[in-house]
């Protein structure tokens, strides 16, 4: 008996040893990656298995609250890769200091735009989009003039653009399109709302419950109902003045306890191992080529134009823009 219980706890101290040895590689995001329907889940196995180290996925609503919980935590922050903010961050998150060269080969990514950014690294991209209901609402607006005209109708479900990138999206399209006179637009919008919500997820569960015809959201979100659920309910809506262009990205911190894995990591996102997931999981288009569906490519439309604003001038002008967009829509 006392044998078998030595060689019990010789084996639990042992498995207990290889645990403590194992590296972990702790990855801020936001919630919706995580979810059990989000890419999380499907690339973790793998990348464990590459990498001999486990992952702790650390969920934080949505891209912009990223960006706030590092700037909070700075140099003591636990993470070692933040993987959410996309190109309307960026320039921001690069001047915290708190974001390392990433050193990855990045020669296989495609995107509609250049990609030279040193500090991060895309994993996939699209476009906002308004989907709209068709069991609500007979005639949806043509345009973002349309969505501008005065009038307290159709209702809009929205997100804040303070803490979701999405929300922050939006102000940039409005912005991309009118310039100076993004303010107007906005008190055109404002009536229309019924909700600001603070992260894509909860203004979106509340589009689906029918809580309004309308949400920002993608184009991408179209091919979802069309492949998941085999609805052509939800549409997504395209403007003549364009679709504004969201890119999301990953980098690693300077802080990282583990560096290598964290560099091996982010090579790890342009890898057809991970690329291949995003399509159908985070229903954004992937940044490589041959990694997505065939029928993804007709199930979600294309914009007519292309809108994006550089990053440097978003992270000089934010403060004030979501100050004018405060003011206009009385938040």
């Amino acid at each position: 008996m006392r044998l078998i219980l030595s060689v019990a706890l010789f084996t639990i101290a042992g498995i207990a040893s290889a645990q403590a040895d194992t590296p972990k590689l702790t990855v801020y995001t936001y919630s919706s990656f995580v979810a059990e329907w989000g890419p999380g889940p499907k690339i973790t196995p793998v990348f464990e298995r590459q990498c001999g180290c486990k992952i702790e996925w650390v969920g934080i609503g949505d891209g912009a609250g990223l960006l706030a919980r590092l700037k909070l935590e700075g140099k003591k922050t636990p993470a070692d890769i933040v993987l959410g903010i996309d190109t309307s961050l960026t320039a921001e998150a690069a001047a915290t200091g708190l974001i390392a060269p990433h050193g990855v080969d990045t020669g296989a990514v495609k995107l509609p735009v250049a990609w030279d950014d040193k500090n991060f690294v895309p994993y996939d991209y699209g476009y906002f989009a308004f989907m709209w209901d068709t069991q609500q609402l007979k005639d949806p607006p043509k345009s973002l003039a349309d969505l501008a005209a005065p009038g307290a109708e159709p209702k809009l479900l929205l997100e804040d653009p303070r803490t979701s990138t999405p929300g922050l999206g939006l102000m940039l399209w409005l912005k991309s399109v009118y310039g100076d006179k993004a303010s107007e637009a906005w008190k055109g919008i404002a009536p229309k709302i019924l909700t600001v919500s603070k992260s894509w997820d909860e203004a979106y569960g509340l589009f689906t419950k029918g809580e309004a015809p309308l949400v920002l959201s993608y184009t991408t979100s179209q091919a979802y109902h069309v492949m998941e659920e085999k609805t052509d309910r939800y549409k997504a809506l395209v403007f003549p003045e364009g679709n504004y262009m969201q890119v999301e990205v990953a980098g690693m911190l300077k802080s990282s306890k583990h560096p290598e894995i964290a560099r091996q990591f982010l090579q790890f996102l342009v890898s057809q191992d991970f690329q291949t997931v995003i399509p159908t999981t985070n229903w954004m288009l992937p940044v490589t080529d041959g990694a997505m569906p065939p029928e993804f490519a007709t199930a979600a439309p294309k914009p007519q134009k292309t809108l994006l604003l550089p990053a440097a001038d978003v992270a000089a002008n934010r403060g004030a823009w979501i100050k004018e967009w405060l003011e206009a829509v009385g938040e």
